[in-house]
């Protein structure tokens, strides 16, 4: 099936146009030269006798061998926003940038592009530790090859191909298992953009580069059912993987799909994960089924987060199993939301010093009591950072699908899909009725409030969440509309069109099919029962975090706390507090029966407090 995105998929929902704009301000706040200095510092095309004093630092100091890594994830950053706006200030700056890489490529010879020297990569050769270079350079290839990909840049894919010709003599140089010790030293993405570059050229260079990267000692052991992946650092190994799914799509090759299966098998099928969707303590996989002794302080990896996002979004596309947006949605709200762009989710009376806003932190840890680590705008430019502006310029990706006559709904958030079915233009606006009876929208002024029935019918917050999904188009057309049937769902979802009852769904974990010749003006509504429900470690049952529908809470917490309680109903133990302010329902909720009490938030509201995710319930006392 094929992804709606870029200008066909409108985001509507406040939150995430939050993010969405704090983005876009990030990166149209670090200045050219900043983001530059690396790679013409290589070229020789800087001159001065000192490091300038607002120089970015982190892992993009010029004495970091990960130096100008950023600068990659940048562009493609940059290019998703291009793509889906069109932005004109952000085009013009990503068009300077990619002028200068140009300027340095030819000064550095007319193939190397890198912010780093080539000897790095002669002494991986060797066998000298060098910390991962190919990974570094893969961040910009891959950041221009998006730029042509979605801003239509065509002076970025030259560099990119002439850039390759650097690794076709140099890969060239070693026999199968020589090259397959420097594949052991990370390489990101390398394989991906190989593979990219084939699709977009059709050069043979790249079928050969595919197959020098192609890394046997990895991939042989998955496609045998073995476990390659315990204790094995994550992140070098999931872009590995991408690179497959995309070789997959270039070549059709059915060897590429089946890595690709076997990875997510080993990885997440019968490994399992935490509640929050997160997999990795100290960015290495975790055993399978075996988490209670990995909830430290380096859980959850943002970069993991994001890439494992882009493996679950393949695989749904070549498979249409719900399993994959589902896997999605966890991580969108629990770590793509809760690790990034925190703004702080007020309450009035509570004084601290902590900063209202966080731009990013890098693990999020599951040790009960400590903190979210925010890290700078310009001081840190770890890896994450780079993830980071790659998530938020995709929010409008991966919410809606198409195949044939059937449009795919895979998350609820507000916003606008076009679509083209049979030459017939649709167009479905998804919202959701949040039923307050009020968005502050009751008012006619000031001081005249309109008489709103919905606020006595609903007291408190309903027990379930309503999402409309409204269908314009010019003529009656018949096409399928699939509803993603969440598996958190407390009973049965309910269904309607129009108003009248269209059928109900017991199962969450599937698509419900409305198939009907639609109307212009057509709504269908779903109605998604929402609790709290307790999800326990697959190694200690009696040890759980809460969800409430697909957002983890977590217990501000200073030290570890027992809950003592019923373990079969232990869910109960939580209850809504402060639920409403004006015309919105809130999120705040408390132990009911625990001495003192414990306040738990969504985790995404959680910034600066000590937190705790997982507790161990024993029997009331």
């Amino acid at each position: 099936m094929e992804p709606l995105k870029g200008t066909n998929v409108l985001i509507r929902d406040g939150e995430i146009k939050r993010r969405e704009a704090a983005n876009r301000a990030y990166l149209m706040k670090l200045k050219n030269e900043n983001l530059l200095f690396n790679y013409r510092l290589e070229a020789g095309r800087f001159s001065g006798r000192g490091i300038p004093d607002d120089a970015h630092g982190g892992w993009e100091s010029p004495v970091c061998q990960l130096r100008g890594h950023f600068l990659g994830h940048w562009l493609s950053a940059a290019a998703m926003h291009v793509e889906e706006t069109g932005d004109p200030e952000l085009r013009v700056k990503m068009e300077l940038i990619i002028d200068e890489l140009a300027e340095c490529q030819k000064d550095n010879g007319g193939r190397w592009a890198g912010p780093i020297p080539e000897k790095y990569l002669h002494w991986i050769a060797n066998g000298k530790s060098i910390w991962a270079p190919q990974y570094n350079l893969h961040k910009l290839l891959m950041g221009l090859v998006d730029a042509y990909l979605y801003a239509g840049n065509e002076k970025a894919l030259s560099i990119a191909d002439s850039f390759a010709d650097w690794f076709v003599d140099w890969s060239g140089r070693f026999s199968r298992e020589q090259f397959d010790d420097i594949l052991d030293v990370e390489t990101g993405g390398m394989l991906e953009v190989w593979a990219d570059l084939l699709r977009i050229t059709g050069n043979a260079k790249y079928k050969s580069l595919l197959e020098r990267y192609y890394r046997s000692r990895l991939f042989q052991p998955l496609l045998e059912g073995k476990d390659p992946l315990t204790n094995m650092h994550a992140n070098t190994t999931i872009p590995e993987v991408l690179g497959c799914a995309r070789a997959y799509e270039v070549t059709g090759e059915q060897r590429w799909m089946d890595i690709v299966k076997a990875y997510w098998k080993c990885a997440v099928t019968e490994r399992g994960y935490l509640a929050t969707g997160g997999q990795t303590a100290g960015e290495v996989w975790m055993p399978k089924n075996k988490m209670k002794a990995r909830l430290g302080d380096k859980n959850q990896e943002h970069c993991t987060v994001y890439n494992m996002i882009r493996l679950a979004e393949f695989l749904f596309r070549h498979s249409a199993d719900p399993a994959y947006a589902q896997y999605i949605e966890y991580n969108l709200y629990n770590g793509i939301m809760s690790q990034a762009y925190y703004q702080e989710y007020s309450l009035t009376g509570h004084k601290h010093d902590y900063p209202s806003s966080g731009l990013l932190t890098y693990f999020l840890p599951m040790k009960a009591g400590l903190r979210k680590d925010w890290s700078s705008e310009t001081d840190s430019f770890f890896c994450c950072h780079g993830t980071m502006v790659q998530a938020n310029a995709a929010w409008n990706r991966g919410l809606y699908y198409q195949d044939r006559d059937g449009i795919y709904v895979c998350q609820y958030f507000d916003s606008e899909v076009k679509a083209n079915i049979g030459g017939t233009p649709v167009t479905i606006v998804q919202s959701q009725d949040r039923m307050s009876g009020s968005g502050m929208n009751s008012s006619i002024t000031a001081g005249v409030q309109g008489i709103n029935p919905m606020t006595a019918i609903h007291e408190n917050m309903p027990s379930y969440r309503k999402y409309d999904l409204n269908v314009s188009l010019s003529e009656p057309a018949e096409f399928t509309i699939y509803l993603r049937i969440p598996e958190w769902i407390m009973s049965e979802a309910t269904i309607y069109v129009n108003g009248s009852l269209q059928g109900k769904s017991e199962d969450g974990g599937r698509f419900y099919a409305v198939r009907r010749v639609w109307q212009d003006g057509d709504t269908v509504s779903l109605l998604l029962p929402i609790g709290i429900r307790f999800v326990p470690l697959p190694d200690d049952e009696s040890m759980g975090a809460f969800r409430f529908g697909p957002e983890v809470l977590a217990g501000i917490c200073e030290s570890e706390r027992i809950l003592y309680a019923d373990l079969d109903a232990a869910a109960s133990e939580l209850e809504m507090e402060n639920e409403r302010e004006w015309g919105s329902w809130r999120y705040f909720f408390k132990t009911a029966n625990q001495d003192p009490a414990i306040s738990f938030r969504r985790l995404r509201d959680i910034g600066y407090e000590p937190y705790q995710i997982y507790f161990k319930v024993k029997q009331a006392r």
